[in-house]
């Protein structure tokens, strides 16, 4: 019967929780829309909320022309010149030469830090290969150690064994 009481009164105060927890979450707002004013819509659709807007400003109307290019300002700027036309098309040929050149030298430069990070990442790689080879050997040499020290331990078992027979056939017992 505690075990009882005790999960009914878990459940009453998750559930005082969650109510508390919505109106923490939602009360701001709600509060906001009652101050402002709530009007019901009238008319065929009953559920619709309309806010009031208390605002003194009238909408906005913006029947602004488009922004005008120095283009459109002044169409015939240096057509009829044509010392002003060789001289406006130079600097235009001028711009594009710089501007392949300097492409040019960010790619010889990207290039050249290529080449330079290639060159590296070879060198590494050959001393983890030389790295890699003296492990392998260290590791060959380590294994034929074990295996000949494995060959002599086999050897002196038998003759350790060979020995003991012996001297139990003279009356050794043993430890």
């Amino acid at each position: 019967m505690g075990s009882r009481r005790s999960g009914v009164c878990l459940r009453s105060c998750l559930v005082v929780f969650a109510i508390a927890s919505a109106l923490f979450v939602c009360g701001p707002a709600l509060y906001w829309r009652f101050q402002k004013g709530i009007k019901f819509g009238s008319g065929e659709d009953n559920n619709s909320i309309d806010v009031s807007s208390s605002s003194s400003c009238s909408p906005c109307i913006c029947d602004c022309p488009p922004p005008l290019s120095l283009i459109n300002i002044v169409p015939d700027c240096g057509k009829n010149d044509p010392d002003l036309s060789k001289e406006m098309e130079k600097q235009f040929v001028d711009l594009l030469t710089e501007e392949l050149k300097l492409q040019e030298a960010v790619a010889e430069e990207h290039t050249n830090h290529m080449n330079i990070t290639n060159t590296e990442a070879r060198r590494v790689a050959s001393q983890y290969q030389k790295e890699a080879e003296k492990c392998n050997a260290a590791t060959e040499t380590c294994e034929g150690a074990r295996e000949r020290a494995e060959a002599l331990l086999r050897k002196e078992r038998k003759i350790t064994y060979m020995w003991e027979r012996r001297a139990r056939q003279f009356g050794w017992e043993g430890e």
